[in-house]
């Protein structure tokens, strides 16, 4: 998973990258017109704007030095006037784009023009209709649950983006863990108006999200990540000063209080909850659904045609799995159980302990490595910054996604990485491992992620933001076909049943996110038919599917992303026949930065003619 989604992941240069793909999805050297030149005006100008309005932006991109120095001592405005402000604000950028002539950009501009016209459209869009949680991209019907809300997100921010060099750095640590009570509160706020319009989570999202909210307050101050990053950074920077001290006095007076608000209001809305309620339970749910899973996916599909598309997908890959299970000598039973049955064998299974953790990000590291020496096979160009394996942070482990990938800084300075969550090793057997660093790293999101960023073309806008779901995740998983088609599994005998069961995982996802807010599925209903079906452990499937639950539609953007894509490669290959250049093709859908997939349909159909 990209990780752009719950952090803002999103995305966020270093190097220039080559261009080198033909006239419609490619950057050529021929003169920019005036109307190109306005546009990349108007296209810098939006990216400046939303840097200073977003200081934890600012930070994630390297960019709080300078005279966005002073934005290291704030955290974002996340109060309902900020999202009224925001929305105004991309009305007015909507309308600035309109007075563009589109007819007079070069192809490589129409991208842009097109990308960036359409984030701004939706967002009014849907920030007009729905007046509750956020609607940006993917939607999120609850401020705060187990997969949102600053209180999970701000101390991983502090920890793993603001980084202490010097006194002021510490000073500025400090001033955003004062600011964060306020931020906090502002969740809680919003929170408040939306359940009053009937934004109400099912039971077990207050559940989970209090045992989130109690593990950060049920300890001494001093040992919280707020106050144990500080300590750290501070000792590593030489610093001297009472750092600790400071913190522990900020928690305790002001982060602990504002936690104890929250589990008030969280416990006290159990009182209105339903067990199992998915988006039909929401105002208006059925078309906040469906506008859910248009967002996600970027698409103009319905949720029926992707629960069939989900159903059929699922019988299909089942079908290939069997056969590899057979010879296995695993033929009996459903394929499901079949594959439970290989998760638990000796060989497979990593010990419950600190090694076996250890051991996973071992492995993973060093697949990396081992990847990285075919990708010439089918790239011209390569992103100059590395990505390492590190394990999700155990604060936040019991409600967080069972991976997701943090882009690396813009100045180079924070590293990209893949978080995977290790609170479970069963829920990773070996032969599965190599597949999921595909996903997340190469060819997958840090590929596609990072030679964006690295690109002098691209606008810094796109190359820094609105890194589409669809797009994202789409690209991750046609990363994982084309690994399996360059023999990056060869080396294990199960390679090919774990890259077809992260196909039927994503398959399944369809068919369960589609049940749960279009069917009225319950947790429990849901859960089991995901372990029926891939073989999953029953703890990681139902933290799957409360996540589902948590976010509408966002599910979906994976596999209906992987069908569009494969879908356009296939008609490339098939008009271009022996013309077809897979690197070439690469370079253009990969150096023009993520799009909405509709976009993406048309500009490979445009490309394609420039080939014939």
């Amino acid at each position: 998973m990209n990780q752009f989604d719950r952090r803002s992941f999103l995305a966020t240069t270093a190097g220039a990258a080559l261009m080198t793909a033909a006239p419609a999805l490619a950057r050529q050297g021929a003169q920019a017109g005036p109307e190109d030149t306005k546009l990349r005006a108007k296209l810098d100008s939006m990216f400046e704007i939303g840097v200073d309005e977003s200081p934890t932006r600012a930070t994630s991109l390297g960019l709080d030095k300078g005279a966005r120095a002073p934005l290291r001592f704030k955290l974002d405005d996340n109060s309902e006037a900020a999202r009224a402000h925001r929305l105004e604000r991309a009305r007015g950028w909507a309308k600035d784009l309109h007075a563009i002539d589109r007819t007079k950009l070069s192809a490589a501009s129409k991208v842009d023009y097109d990308v960036v016209l359409y984030g701004q459209e939706q967002a009014v869009r849907n920030g007009d209709k729905w007046k509750f949680g956020d609607t940006g991209g993917n939607f999120r019907p609850y401020v705060i649950s187990q997969q949102s809300g600053s209180y999970q997100n701000i101390p991983d921010f502090l920890d793993s983006s603001h980084k202490v060099a010097n006194a002021e750095d510490a000073e500025a640590y400090l001033s955003r863990l004062n600011a964060f009570a306020g931020v906090m509160d502002n969740d809680l706020a919003r929170q408040k108006h939306d359940v009053a319009l009937g934004a109400i989570p099912p039971t077990f999202i207050c559940d989970l999200t209090i045992g989130q909210l109690k593990a950060l307050r049920d300890q001494p101050a001093a040992q919280t990540i707020l106050v144990a990053s500080i300590v750290k950074k501070a000792k590593a920077a030489n610093l001297t000063g009472d750092w600790e001290g400071r913190a522990t006095k900020i928690v305790e007076t002001g982060v602990f209080p504002a936690l104890d608000r929250q589990i008030a209001a969280m416990t006290a809305l159990k009182a209105k909850t339903k067990p199992d309620s998915g988006a039909w339970a929401l105002p208006n749910g059925e078309e906040y659904y469906a506008d859910a899973v248009k967002a996600s996916t970027t698409t103009d599909y319905t949720p029926e045609q992707v629960h069939q598309l989900g159903r059929e997908q699922v019988a299909e890959i089942s079908g290939r799995l069997d056969a590899i299970l057979k010879k296995q000598g695993l033929s009996q039973g459903t394929v499901g159980a079949r594959l439970v049955t290989l998760n638990n064998r000796p060989d497979q299974v990593f010990a419950d302990s600190d090694a076996g953790r250890a051991e996973i990000l071992k492995l993973l590291n060093g697949h990396i490595v081992e990847v990285y020496k075919l990708l010439p096979k089918a790239f011209n160009t390569l992103p100059k910054a590395k990505v390492e394996v590190r394990r999700v942070p155990v604060f936040i482990q019991d409600g967080a996604a069972n991976g997701y990938y943090n882009s690396g800084s813009l100045d180079g300075s924070r590293a990209a990485a893949f978080n995977i969550n290790l609170k479970e090793t069963s829920d990773w057997p070996r032969y599965n491992l190599w597949t999921l660093a595909h996903h997340e790293t190469i060819p997958g999101h840090h590929l596609q992620i990072a030679l964006a960023q690295e690109s002098t073309q691209i606008p810094i806008l796109r190359r820094t933001g609105g890194q589409f779901s669809a797009f994202v995740e789409g690209w991750a998983l046609y990363a994982e076909q084309l690994a399996q088609e360059l023999g990056a599994n060869d080396f294990d005998p199960l390679g090919e049943a774990g890259f077809l069961q992260s196909f039927l995982f994503r398959a399944a996802r369809l068919v369960t996110d589609t049940g749960i807010h279009a069917k009225r599925w319950t947790r429990e209903q849901a859960t089991q038919y995901m372990v029926d079906t891939i073989g999953n452990t029953k703890t990681r499937a139902q933290r799957e599917v409360e996540r589902y639950f948590a976010g509408p539609g966002q599910a979906n953007s994976y596999k209906v992303g992987h069908t569009v894509w494969a879908k356009v490669r296939d008609e490339a290959k098939a008009k271009l026949g022996p013309k077809f250049d897979l690197k070439a093709y690469h370079d253009a859908v990969l150096l023009s930065g993520a799009m909405p997939l509709t976009v993406l349909q048309r500009h490979v159909s445009e490309w394609i003619a420039t080939q014939v």
